[in-house]
């Protein structure tokens, strides 16, 4: 059919169309842009972007418009982007062409891709197919930038992202990132209103908005007026004013409501109140024909093609809709009264709330018929649909048997197109299903076990550890052949060994090896190889050792390279005190893994690399190494995987290291406090994500700092890094603040906390111990000067010094030394502890200082302060103002705002001379306030001070409130403290 006109007028929406505009043009001069147009059901954004886009191909922009379906729990990987590959390919052939002979990978997504798999294949993953997702992405970002040219922007318009499946919010993400300098324009809708708390939409976009190409677009409901001017033009002349308030108050500004109620005229007020009915009542005012064929097409979704629609209107054989010609007036009848659109070669509905309400209005024996017109359709010609549409009408016909298999070949698609989520989706419909259809085995021609150990491979690589395991638990169950049983048994100890439960994985990979002969070489490495890790993981390093060692051995023996790698990557973690043994045996086992295409073993490997030089000291070697590990998960679609969440948490807490505080460009946006809401594995994720970032916000002195430290608690029994690296930094942004007090019983509260979920001993603790004895030398100085006894304090901070040093010695790493990391902590409690006691001591400092400048770049320039200070009260103001400076220097660059505050106020306090401080301003006391507060440092009253300086007590009332109000304060005891900071005392 010819495409239909939109026959509802456009009005108002300047801004919007202006901020589209604006953003197009942009592209035509290479400023790529992604515009989010957020709004409720109904508001008009279909409208607009129709709108925009015509206005956009009038300014000679390329338009390609695209749709994501509500197909229920279907899953059609990339389906918008398949749309728009489509068109793009009829728009410009000779760029599609290009790409594809340089990134054959695109193949898959277009409509003469290669045919899938065979069935009997089983989803190992090929090195071409591991490195097709990366291919695959780039290759559509790169077709992108092709078509789009200067003055001639593309314009691609992704409708409905409410509705994407995950490889399609994966692919999105992606071509953000990706967008430099194309001429490429990507507006992408969804509705507000259908976003529960927990849709998956709901990240990807928070995730998205942080990107600088990202803008949002939110489409509010019509004012008064606008609904004024909707009506003006939708009756084609002024509209009563009474019945314009009618359409006001009960359309509340929703724009398509609004025009259901102006079609129905004035003088209808028995119009139902609801939305629903509204619709309802639009289509009981036509023809039966047209009603049937919108009954027809609803139960598709909102777009159907319209030859599967017409196939499906024979298969049903109703009686309506027979005879020559009778479809076709049933389209035009329906197009003409504004229920369905022709779009391309799809019908639509020409609203989503319509087909949701006709869909809604059927009774559960039409559904089940017209799924069973289309299954009938689409099994006469299988060109109608791929396989997951087929599986989805068997699924609701029902024709369990059919549903069944086509499930399997919608699963086979998946994985062929690098869709891990939608495959697993799949797989678990056929698992479910099995019971239920006699014979299952012989019509899937394979064994449920065989599909419990796909949906375990597709549960990984999609990065649900947690439904890997229990679905290879249950291939172990169900298996009968005891080779084959103990072969996913060790494929069970990975998954298991994945979400920490190391003492499982150990006993089944034990189990395994124990059912399997000496002559299976190859299994039998895998197995010990898993053992070693399991072991490694639980500290059992002699059996770790022993049974990397053999695996090694058998690997080698069988040409195993996959089993070799796991067990050289677990060799070398055993052997981390010999770095460069380490490397060379990482380097060996990353060689290994690649040749093998073991993705899982090639990320831990790659992890493993980094970490190398990470706890070496090498950081900028790290940066680079996780870099190299998150860009290959990205090119594998593992990204997922434990391995790679592993690798961006270093990669984040490198980038705080060497200095760089900004926020990570890549990480989702999360509430405070919304971690663990679930109690999902993904929230522990998360969880730690945030505690990641909290190294960064408090070196930058971000004011939610501790708030958002505090929430994580809840997820502390959950993950004993979350609690140590969350907890940590809260102690750091409290002591900043000064609460010297809650940050001392946090310390106390989360070694002790760590104690029994690790040990005594655990060398994290070297780090906590520092920042409280730091917290409580601050106190003690405070409470020093208004003459108060300090010595419960410097005994607390004795305890935790000595147990830092015994933590230092006896919680020593594998391999015996302590990391320089370690090593500079320690130092710096031995700085910190002297400051404690009030001791001035340069030497300790000057040696922490060195000690973190192996490349910690933060704590390098605090520790440095601190030197300068200890140097001031020794009486070198020569080398109190050089370290000063270079903290300063150093604490500016960064953007550290604490410590280059905490800088600065040394220099005003000990008159040092730097660049930008000034050691006189408004807040310095005059000679009788600096004597008041001299004395209000000793604990006088008023009247004693009045007495001591023979003034009255109330001219001592005045000194006093004008002196805090100099230093910004609201208290005598604050007065001290600030004053003390400033240098105010004692000059």
């Amino acid at each position: 059919m010819a495409r239909g006109p939109m026959s509802t007028p456009f009005v108002a929406r300047t801004a919007q169309v202006d901020q589209l505009r604006g953003a197009w043009r942009r592209a035509a001069t290479g400023e790529p842009t992604v515009v989010l147009v957020a709004a409720d059901a109904g508001v008009g954004k279909t409208r607009l972007l129709r709108h925009v886009a015509e206005l956009a191909e009038a300014d000679g922009a390329r338009v390609v418009t695209a749709h994501c379906v509500d197909l229920g729990d279907v899953g059609l990987p990339y389906l918008p982007f398949v749309e728009a590959l489509t068109r793009l390919r009829e728009i410009d052939p000779a760029a599609v062409d290009a790409i594809v002979r340089t990134r054959p990978a695109l193949a898959r997504l277009l409509p003469a891709a290669p045919a899938t798999p065979d069935p009997s294949t089983a989803p190992a993953p090929s090195p071409d197919e591991q490195s097709s997702r990366m291919q695959l992405f780039t290759a559509v970002a790169e077709l992108l930038g092709a078509v789009g040219s200067a003055g001639s922007p593309l314009v691609l318009v992704l409708e409905d992202l409410h509705w994407a499946d995950p490889s399609s919010r994966d692919l999105l993400r992606f071509v953000t990132a990706r967008l430099h300098t194309e001429h490429v324009l990507v507006v992408a809708s969804y509705r507000t209103d259908d976003l529960h708390r927990r849709h998956p939409w709901r990240p990807v976009v928070a995730e998205l908005l942080r990107h600088p190409r990202v803008e949002r677009l939110d489409l509010p409901p019509f004012t008064d007026d606008e609904v004024r001017e909707f009506a003006t033009a939708v009756a084609g002349r002024p509209v009563p004013e009474g019945w314009v308030r009618r359409v006001i108050e009960r359309s509340e500004g929703n724009a398509y409501y609004a025009e259901e109620l102006l079609e129905r005229g004035p003088d209808d007020d028995g119009l139902p109140w609801t939305l629903a009915d509204v619709l309802r009542t639009r289509l009981e005012q036509l023809d039966p024909a047209v009603q049937r064929l919108a009954r027809v097409a609803s139960v598709a979704g909102r777009r159907v093609t319209e030859p599967l629609l017409r196939a499906a209107v024979v298969a049903g054989g109703d009686p309506l809709l027979a005879g020559p010609g009778v479809v076709d007036d049933a389209l035009r009848e329906a197009v003409a009264r504004h229920v369905l659109v022709a779009e391309d070669q799809h019908i639509a509905f020409r609203h989503a709330l319509l087909a949701e309400a006709v869909a809604g209005d059927l009774l559960p024996g039409e559904v089940s018929s017209l799924h069973r017109a289309y299954l009938r359709a689409l099994l006469d010609d299988p060109a109608l649909g791929p396989a997951s549409v087929l599986a989805l009408h068997a699924l609701r016909a029902p024709d369990l048997p059919r549903a069944l298999t086509a499930s399997l070949d919608a699963a086979r698609t998946a994985f062929a197109v690098l869709a891990p989520a939608e495959a697993l989706h799949h797989l678990e419909t056929a698992l479910r299903l099995w019971d239920a259809v006699p014979d299952a085995a012989a019509l899937a021609g394979r064994a449920r076990v065989d599909v419990l150990v796909d949906a375990a491979t597709a549960a990984s690589r999609a990065g649900a550890s947690e439904r890997a395991g229990k679905h290879a638990r249950t291939a172990v169950e169900e298996s009968t052949d005891p080779i084959g049983r103990a072969v996913r048994r060790t494929a069970l100890a990975r998954y298991v060994l994945l979400d920490d439960r190391t003492d499982e994985a150990m006993a089944e990979a034990s189990r395994a090896l124990a059912d399997l002969p000496p002559e299976r070489v190859r299994e039998r490495a895998w197995a010990l190889a898993t053992f070693a890790r399991a072991a490694l993981t639980a500290d059992r390093d002699d059996e770790a050792m022993a049974s990397a060692r053999e695996a090694v051995e058998l690997a080698r023996s069988a040409g195993a390279a996959d089993a070799e790698s796991d067990a050289l990557t677990t060799l070398a973690a055993l052997l981390v005190d010999d770095a460069g043994h380490s490397a060379t045996l990482l380097d060996e086992a990353l060689a290994r893994a690649q040749d093998a295409c073991d993705l899982e073993t090639e990320l831990r490997t790659r992890y493993n690399l980094a970490g190398n030089r990470f706890y070496a000291g090498d950081l900028l070697a790290a940066r680079r190494l996780t870099a190299t590990g998150l860009a290959r998960a990205v090119e594998t679609g593992m990204t997922g995987d434990p391995y790679a969440v592993s690798l961006r948490e270093l990669a984040t807490i490198t980038r705080y290291m060497l200095g760089d505080l900004t926020p990570d460009p890549d990480r989702p946006s999360t509430p405070a406090g919304r971690p663990g809401d679930d109690g999902g594995l993904l929230d522990v994720l998360t969880a730690g994500a945030l505690a990641d970032d909290l190294y960064a916000a408090v070196a930058r002195g971000d004011a939610d700092a501790v708030e958002r430290g505090r929430a994580l608690e809840p997820m502390w029994p959950r993950d004993g890094s979350i609690a140590l690296i969350g907890g940590g930094t809260t102690i750091d942004a409290l002591t900043w603040r000064g609460r010297d007090d809650e940050a001392v019983e946090l310390a106390l509260r989360l070694v002790e906390h760590l104690n029994q979920r690790w040990n005594d001993y655990f060398l994290g603790g070297i780090w906590l111990a520092t920042l409280a004895i730091g917290a409580l030398a601050d106190a003690a100085a405070a409470e020093r000067l208004l003459g108060k006894d300090v010595q419960a304090r410097v005994e607390q901070g004795d305890w935790l010094l000595d147990r830092a040093v015994t933590t230092a010695q006896r919680g020593r790493p594998r391999g015996g030394r302590l990391g320089p990391e370690g090593r500079a902590w320690l130092s710096r409690a031995h700085a910190e502890h002297a400051r404690l006691h009030g001791r001035p001591d340069p030497e300790r400092w000057a040696a922490a200082t060195e000690a973190f400048a192996y490349g910690y770049r933060y704590e390098e320039a605090r520790t440095r302060w601190r030197w300068a200070e200890a140097l001031l009260e020794s009486g070198d103001r020569t080398g109190a103002t050089e370290q000063a400076a270079r903290a300063l220097s150093e604490a500016e660059a960064m953007g550290a705002v604490p410590l280059a505050g905490a800088v600065r106020d040394l220099a005003r306090r000990g008159r040092l001379d730097l660049p930008g401080v000034r050691t006189d301003g408004p807040d310095v006391l005059t000679a009788r306030e600096a004597e008041v507060l001299t004395l209000v440092a000793q604990g006088l009253s008023n009247r004693q001070i009045g007495e001591s300086l023979f003034i009255s007590g109330k001219t001592v009332s005045v000194h006093v409130s004008n002196l805090l109000a100099k230093l910004g304060v609201s208290g005598r005891t604050e007065a001290v403290t600030v004053a003390h900071q400033r240098g105010l005392l004692g000059r």
